[in-house]
């Protein structure tokens, strides 16, 4: 098939529930893609933070390999040794505290498990969020994702769930009572902007947590896995979450979640949660090579540095049609004072593929293995789209 072909295909018979740009990518290396009539990008959107190690990356492709003519499938009623040494090395990894992992398939899921979990860990029911965060579609999750664009089309939803803002300690203190379960936030958000959390603000609301019995839930299904020059973002502000959220980038791209379970948890009883392929071999063997070469290429520190390259060349572009630029490692954000999508639009014929986070925000997730010179050909090319207006109609 042809580009056009490819587009019509989609339009015609998938569900309606995506509004896909024109283009179609069918093949990617490292930081590149290709579309089906030849055309070359550089990713900056990293399947929404997905792929760390970029695209087809050797020790992901080989370990799919590998294990796929030894072992897929393996349910959770027996043990497994790709599983086992998995959970071994994400323990190993992990923040202070967490000595425990449930497997799954998606960041969704992993909020949904840590959701339940907390209030199975608690006995209370009450889940506090925050305004403009982002935890996913399925309806646990959905019910603490702030945007009433996803939650009202399907309401009612998951009952006991209250919004307070980011990055405010006293509305905080003022939600947090005898009936709250958990606080779930992101340590950057994501789709909300790429707004970091500021240190003071998220050890008052671990320090919160503590004091008042309620579980500390952190998402960084987006943030981890060194994309914010971590392994994990809590580790910037010295965090010690009670559940960690995990997925995206954790097997190079190929599907799977996890949720990190510390000792506040206590023992959860058993079947009380499950997961048909969570914890499958061929995911498992994916995520140890992704980690041990997210490990052995220090890509949380070439996240940092590349981040703080590519971040001092969007703040030098000076155009006026940028209010902010913000993140965290390559985990970065251009906050603009008109619509963000004509100029990402534009930023594609340009050969740069970017998102939108929010209406006014362009978003920048590149593969941590991007190069020096790749991260340079962005900051030149988003300079060239802003250095002239573009109407919101295109």
């Amino acid at each position: 098939m042809n580009e056009q072909q490819v587009v019509e295909a989609e339009a015609r018979y998938g569900s309606g529930v995506y509004r896909p740009q024109p283009i179609a990518l069918v093949r990617g290396e490292g930081a590149r893609l290709w579309d089906a009539d030849g055309r070359e990008y550089i990713d900056c959107m990293s399947g929404h933070g997905v792929l760390n190690l970029g695209h087809a990356h050797p020790a992901v492709v080989d370990a799919v390999s590998q294990q796929a003519g030894k072992l897929w499938i393996c349910p959770g009623g027996f043990c497994n040794d790709r599983r086992a040494e998995l959970l071994t090395e994400l323990v190993r990894v992990a923040p202070d505290g967490l000595e425990r992992a449930f497997l799954c398939n998606s960041g969704t899921e992993a909020v949904e498990a840590a959701l339940k979990f907390a209030r199975i860990a608690t006995g209370r029911t009450g889940i506090i969020a925050a305004m403009r965060g982002y935890h996913g579609r399925t309806m646990g999750a959905l019910s603490a994702t702030w945007n009433r664009a996803y939650r009202d089309p399907v309401a009612p939803l998951v009952p006991d769930v209250s919004f307070v803002p980011y990055n405010r300690a006293e509305p905080m203190d003022d939600a947090i009572t005898g009936e709250t379960a958990a606080v779930i936030l992101e340590v950057v958000q994501g789709e909300g902007g790429v707004i970091p959390g500021d240190s003071g603000y998220l050890r008052s609301v671990e320090s919160l947590c503590r004091e008042r019995g309620a579980l500390l839930i952190l998402d960084e299904v987006q943030s981890g896995f060194g994309r914010t020059g971590r392994m994990f973002a809590c580790e910037h502000h010295d965090l010690k979450p009670d559940l960690l959220c995990l997925a995206k980038s954790i097997a190079g791209g190929f599907p799977m979640g996890a949720v990190l379970i510390g000792d506040r948890v206590g023992q959860l009883p058993a079947r009380i949660h499950g997961s048909t392929f969570g914890g499958n071999p061929l995911a498992c063997a994916v995520a140890l090579a992704s980690l041990r070469t997210i490990e052995a290429d220090d890509l949380p520190s070439r996240a940092a540095q590349l981040g703080d390259r590519l971040r001092r060349g969007l703040e030098s572009i000076g155009s006026p049609l940028i209010r902010t630029v913000r993140g965290l490692g390559l985990m970065l954000a251009i906050e603009l004072k008109a619509p963000a999508m004509p100029y990402l639009a534009a930023l594609a014929e340009h050969g740069v593929l970017a998102l939108a986070a929010g209406k006014m925000v362009m978003r920048f997730l590149p593969p941590l293995i991007i190069s020096g010179d790749e991260v340079d050909a962005v900051i030149e090319a988003v300079a060239e789209v802003l250095s002239v207006e573009v109407r919101a109609d295109g």
